[in-house]
């Protein structure tokens, strides 16, 4: 026999679900199902002509053998990653900082920092390239005359300016809040203290902005491996793939090639997922193990 207490729950627990429902059916049928669709196509051979066909590994050992994927792909992404990250995590620190003062007009100066965030990544993408076109503004104001974005050796990094450009505004905000949190008493306790503003920054403010940093972190290395638009507009993996990343291969293969290795594409984009899983475990027990040896 069943208490009233259990059966409240219970009720209350059943109309918790269905008021959830609608999420969870979308949740399942574009993530879960999707995903665990993609990672039986790893497992097989398929062009979207034919039925898949059962090979096993050899999608995995076909990505691992690709030389466009470990020459070209693979390090451009790493690349990306080691170089995009740090900055942008960086200037929008500096950035929240510089707003979370008592500055004339910093609303102003906040909207203007985080419009690009919110501004269509293909339009922000076109400007780019009219920007660094041979007779774009770039080179009118500078004197040059490059071709940024057909040169192998620049066509990379005014990808990553762009993204940089584009991410800063929002990270800067989340950086925002977290500043905004720290109570001013221990600001103020810490000046009892003789501490000068250098001091409270590094001994203060980015200890206790440790969670935050993580999540910036995370987001940025998220979205820097899975970084696909800027390029695909841009470049379309080009010059001399130069510019061409994981994400970009994916596509390539999936839609772009003549045989639609689209088996293959579904087993990169698996290693692409582990990889942004080990990256993300490996970073947060970074960022934790600094901050434990900063509390000794």
């Amino acid at each position: 026999m069943i208490s009233a207490g259990r059966r409240r729950k219970l009720s209350e627990a059943i109309d918790g679900y269905l008021f959830i429902s609608p999420w969870l059916i979308i949740f399942a049928i574009f993530s879960v199902i999707s995903l665990g669709y993609a990672v039986y196509l790893s497992f097989t051979s398929y062009n979207l002509l034919r039925p898949p066909e059962w090979h096993g590994l050899e999608g995995y050992q076909r990505v691992l053998n690709d030389e466009l994927f470990m020459t070209k792909a693979l390090p451009n992404t790493f690349k990306f990653v080691l170089i995009v990250v740090p900055i942008q995590t960086a200037l929008s620190l500096v950035l929240a900082f510089t707003m979370d003062q008592k500055l004339r007009y910093r609303r102003f100066f906040r909207t203007v920092f985080y419009l690009p965030s919110v501004t269509s990544s293909v339009v922000i993408s076109l400007i780019f390239v009219w920007l660094f076109a041979p007779q774009g503004i770039f080179n009118q104001i500078t004197g040059l005359t490059n071709n940024w974005l057909n040169d192998p050796a620049t066509a990379f990094y005014v990808i990553m300016g762009l993204n940089i450009f584009t991410t800063a505004g929002t990270l800067m905000l989340i950086f925002l809040a977290g500043l905004q949190d720290i109570s001013s008493t221990i600001y103020e306790a810490s000046e009892i203290d003789g501490a000068n503003a250098v001091q409270k920054f590094f001994y203060i403010t980015i200890p206790m902005l440790r969670p935050v940093i993580f999540f910036v972190v995370t987001v940025g290395v998220i979205g820097c491996f899975q970084v696909f638009d800027q390029i695909f507009i841009m470049t379309a993996g080009g010059p001399l793939d130069s510019t061409t990343t994981i994400t970009y291969l994916i596509y390539k293969w999936a839609f772009r090639d003549t045989t639609i290795k689209m088996g293959q594409a579904a087993s990169l984009a698996v290693i692409l997922t582990f990889i942004i899983l080990v990256v993300t475990l490996l970073q947060r027990r970074v960022i934790e193990g600094s901050g434990s040896s900063a509390e000794r």
